[in-house]
């Protein structure tokens, strides 16, 4: 048998002994991950494929990968080799499973991954997956890699999901309404994994939050890989802008929050920060990647900003909405980046003060301008900087918890907690919390008084107000 031959698969009516098929699908990564993962679920439903969540089951395995650092790109390698194991585990049973390696780092690396990894029967990149049925049909026969960008926008390809799936994927949803980056920033591999900056027109996205509103959700979180570079085409013929598109989507019936990320700095403009003053269902809360606090490293990042013009920002935002939570993006040991690149880094810090934030060690991808660039910090002092800055950061985000203590806030609740006659709901600054109360309340606001913070989450008690009620 030739390497890129593949025995025939079990009928399309069910697996084994005509039970239904099922497939698992781990995410990698982003927000956006996790909203394709859901989407690949709905394409591949009309197949009769049930998600599953023990990958020992599947007869279809899925992961859907990210290529933003080079170690989220070898724990799927990693991964690979686990599913081999298994694969070949449910052969000797008799149990036919086919391998999807599906998202960016399938994009980036196409083929190489059928080299690497033969377990894999298909290979399929992130503007492809609405084609997922009609490929894993094509992996059958033959190993598949399609990573092409086709002309076709894939969402008007892909089915929506049931009332019943939406509802139990809870009162929280992802929904895209951009996609790709044309900023190219020197280190990010998503302009050539995504493509071109491209927006879903308005119509479509309130027909999609309209669903999600009728089959319980609550808040919507709008995703994009520069997000608040929105520029979708309006009923009116007219390109809306981001904050236009939060208007409409506020008039929902049933949504009470919107939140969106990721955002990029040069596209913060004074229309979409008023809405965070003049739009109560637009929660106070900004992830806005500023990435180093150096200029000099900023410019050698491509960013197109200052620090100073971050600070600016931020100090707009904030006249405009007092109470907003700040979270960003940090990279250290860019290459170049010297001590005193760094010390500007934690003085940015301190000046803005954040709530959250995400922080990472410069990893070099293959492709990117950053890769080619010599003087390259040691992981010695990569390490040491990261936890500098994690220290100071872990500190901000105790305070800004311990700020909550003793306040009464609205919690939206979204699930049952570990632990019997717990549910855990949100704060609008997308803190969560713990209360003891009545499953009732999922799916509902109600006012609670935080009482204590652990070191990830916060504790509360109904208000008496929601008590009485």
């Amino acid at each position: 048998m030739q390497d890129n031959e593949r025995p025939a698969a079990p009928p399309s009516s069910g697996g084994v002994d005509g039970a239904p098929k099922k497939v698992f699908i781990k995410a990698y990564g982003c927000q956006m991950n996790v909203y394709d993962a859901e989407r690949m679920a709905d394409a591949l439903a009309p197949e009769g494929y049930a998600e599953t969540s023990e990958i020992a089951d599947a007869d279809l395995v899925i992961l859907n990968t990210c290529h933003i650092r080079e170690k989220a790109a070898e724990k799927v390698y990693s991964e690979l080799g686990r599913v081999r194991e298994l694969k070949s585990e449910r052969a000797a049973a008799g149990r036919d499973t086919a391998v999807v390696v599906a998202g960016c780092v399938a994009q980036a690396e196409g083929g190489e991954i059928l080299r690497r990894a033969p377990a894999v029967d298909l290979v399929v990149g992130p503007q492809s997956y609405h084609r997922l049925p009609e490929l894993v049909r094509q992996a059958r026969a033959a190993r598949v890699v399609d990573t092409e960008f086709p002309v076709e926008d894939k969402f008007d390809h892909l089915p929506r999901a049931s009332r019943e799936k939406m509802r139990a994927r809870g009162v929280s949803a992802f929904v895209t309404v951009q996609e790709g980056c044309d900023k190219f920033c020197s280190f990010c591999v998503v302009p050539y994994t995504r493509g071109a900056e491209s927006s879903r027109p308005v119509v479509k996205i309130i027909a999609d939050v309209r669903a999600l509103a009728e089959a319980g959700v609550r808040e919507v979180t709008l995703i994009g890989q520069n997000v608040n570079a929105y520029h979708g085409e309006g009923p009116d013929g007219a390109t809306w802008s981001l904050a236009k598109l939060f208007a409409a989507v506020a008039d929902i019936d049933g949504i009470v929050r919107i939140r969106y990320s990721t955002s990029h700095p040069r596209d913060m403009d004074e229309e979409l920060i008023a809405a965070h003053r003049d739009l109560p269902a637009l929660a106070p809360y900004l992830h806005l990647p500023v990435q180093s606090g150096s200029d000099r490293i900023l410019a050698a990042m491509n960013r197109k900003h200052t620090a100073d013009e971050y600070r600016d920002i931020i100090a707009r935002v904030r006249s405009a909405r007092p109470d907003i939570a700040l979270s960003s993006d940090f990279i250290v040991g860019f290459p170049g980046e010297t001590d005193a690149d760094f010390e500007e880094t934690l003085r940015l810090v301190r000046d803005v003060n954040f709530a959250s934030a995400f922080f990472f060690k410069y990893s070099a991808r293959p492709g990117t301008p950053a890769a080619a660039l010599g003087d390259q910090v040691s992981e010695e002092a990569k390490s040491e900087r990261l936890a500098e800055l994690q220290r100071l950061l872990d500190a901000q985000r105790f305070a800004f918890n311990e700020a909550t203590v003793g306040k009464t806030t609205d919690i939206l609740f979204e699930r049952a907690g570990r632990h019997p006659g717990q549910i855990v709901g949100k704060t609008p600054w997308l803190q969560a919390v713990q209360v003891d109360a009545p499953f009732s309340l999922i799916g509902e606001i109600a006012p609670v008084t935080i009482t204590a913070r652990g070191s990830n989450s916060l504790f509360g008690a109904l208000a008496e107000t929601a008590v009485a009620a």
